[in-house]
């Protein structure tokens, strides 16, 4: 049994996909569904049962000898959340109740930790996981600082020799893009925000630059495939000696406007894009440049060559949002 929190969101709906065309068949979800279309995320997938979070460790107890994997992509995600005790229950309270559990009943965790730990990149995007270097790291919002505090916390407890799961890995995902992100709202990618406003007549909308080194709509982020996010957690669960922290990305910065040309030529259309002012309360806090290092996860045994930015657009508008059925 493999569990996967957070797995009627967009990564964790796309993992269940995932394994299950790799043969997994007892798979089990931990989310909230609510009144929205987000139940539509897992409505193809043969589950094994949809867990309310409240009743997760009642679930794993019940269960424990059958559990071969927690796969924990439940959090809070919005980077403008303000209740910061909202986020500590949920992204850093809940994750170390699952270190623990994982811990004592001997289970292997892979967890969602993300590249807004990185603050606003002045230090780098090196997936180090020494106590050291991470605690030099200063993330710019409540959610990058909830995901850098469970890294430290197990990377602290891994160096003085504490029990942790047997495998373990932290997954700082970059700019994650493609099916099943419908319900995010504001927090959808900015490949389907595009689409949307294409797709309604109007024109892709960029933030202007308020840099002189930075071209409107040339801000630069490591734009990722949902579909790469998926093999590698395959990949680490076919891998149970692979532990540790490690970027999720695809190594190669990309502009927003190139984004934004790649849904057009997707849709055949010629580009059109108009740029505004960025949210004065977002300029101070705005990254420029995301990059994922990927030597670490290379070096661990991930071969999989990364999805071009084209192409993974090219099939996210071609045979996700431009079908009838947009849904993995």
């Amino acid at each position: 049994m493999i569990v996967v929190t957070g797995g009627a969101g967009f990564i964790g709906s796309n993992i269940l996909a995932g394994l299950e065309a790799r043969g997994h068949d007892d798979l089990v979800v931990v989310d909230t569904l609510g009144t929205d279309e987000k139940w539509r995320n897992i409505a193809k997938r043969a589950l094994a049962d949809v867990v309310a979070p409240e009743r997760i460790f009642d679930f794993l107890n019940a269960r424990a000898g059958e559990i071969e994997a927690v796969v924990h992509m439940g959090a809070i995600s919005s980077t403008e959340e303000r209740d910061a005790d909202v986020i500590v229950a949920n992204n850093i309270r809940l994750t170390l109740d699952l270190v623990d559990w994982c811990a004592r009943h001997g289970v292997r965790l892979i967890y969602a930790s993300s590249a807004a730990t990185y603050g606003d990149g002045a230090l780098g995007f090196d997936d180090d996981g020494e106590t050291g270097a991470l605690a030099g790291l200063q993330p710019l919002n409540a959610y990058g600082w909830s995901k850098h505090m469970v890294d430290r916390r197990i990377t602290a407890l891994r160096a003085r020799g504490a029990a942790l799961p047997p495998q373990w890995a932290g997954l700082k995902f970059f700019n994650v893009y493609g099916p099943n992100e419908y319900h995010k709202g504001g927090q959808r990618s900015v490949a389907h925000q595009v689409f949307c406003r294409i797709r309604d007549g109007g024109h892709a909308r960029l933030f202007r630059s308020h840099r002189p080194d930075y071209p409107h709509g040339g801000q630069l982020r490591d734009f990722v495939w949902v579909g790469d996010c998926v093999a590698v957690v395959e990949w680490l669960l076919e891998t149970p000696e692979a532990s540790g922290l490690f970027n999720v990305g695809s190594g190669k910065a990309r502009s927003f406007a190139d984004l934004a040309r790649a849904v057009y030529a997707a849709m055949n259309l010629p580009p059109e894009i108009e740029f505004v002012d960025m949210p004065e309360h977002l300029r101070e806090k705005y990254q420029y440049f995301t990059e994922a290092k990927i030597g670490r996860l290379r070096a661990a045994g991930f071969t999989r060559p990364a999805t071009e930015l084209e192409d993974g657009i090219a099939s996210y508008v071609r045979d996700y949002l431009l079908s009838a059925d947009p849904y993995v």
